[in-house]
């Protein structure tokens, strides 16, 4: 009988280190999905197209995953008010999203939303544009 409490406890602290590595793996990928969102591109005060977008806000390892996924609406009211306000219209393609002035907007956003220190990133996960075909021409670069 004593063999076999030793044994049980020599497997449990061996078993301990194993057990808090996967739990360090699993709080490493945190994050909040956003249901898909419509933002608008707007060329010369008009909207000329919708693309569907989806937003994946990457969490630090030590935010609290499970309050901010509760603050969903909070962030994809966040990302249609930033594309609305000042759309993320691309110069030289009406069926994308400027990608880098989204990322910014919604970063910032999101730390406000969740506080400092638990944002890591914003990611898009899809682009999905409502429109390919009949859109204006977009102007030509400047010096071409």
């Amino acid at each position: 009988m004593r063999r076999l409490a030793l044994s049980a406890v020599l497997l449990a602290l061996a078993a301990g280190p194993a057990l808090a590595e996967g739990d360090a793996k699993t709080k490493g990928g945190q994050y909040v999905d956003l249901a898909p969102v419509a933002l608008p591109v707007v060329v010369n005060g008009r909207i000329v197209n919708y693309v569907f977008v989806s937003v994946r806000v990457n969490l630090t390892g030590g935010a609290n995953a499970p309050r901010l996924q509760s603050k969903e609406p909070y962030f994809r009211d966040a990302l249609v008010r930033a594309g609305h306000r000042t759309p993320f219209t691309r110069n030289d393609n009406y069926a994308l999203l400027d990608d880098a002035k989204l990322k910014a907007s919604m970063y910032s956003a999101a730390v406000a939303i969740a506080g400092a220190g638990n944002v890591a990133s914003v990611s898009i996960l899809s682009e999905t544009a409502k429109t390919h075909s009949g859109l204006p021409r977009p102007k030509p670069a400047a010096g071409r």
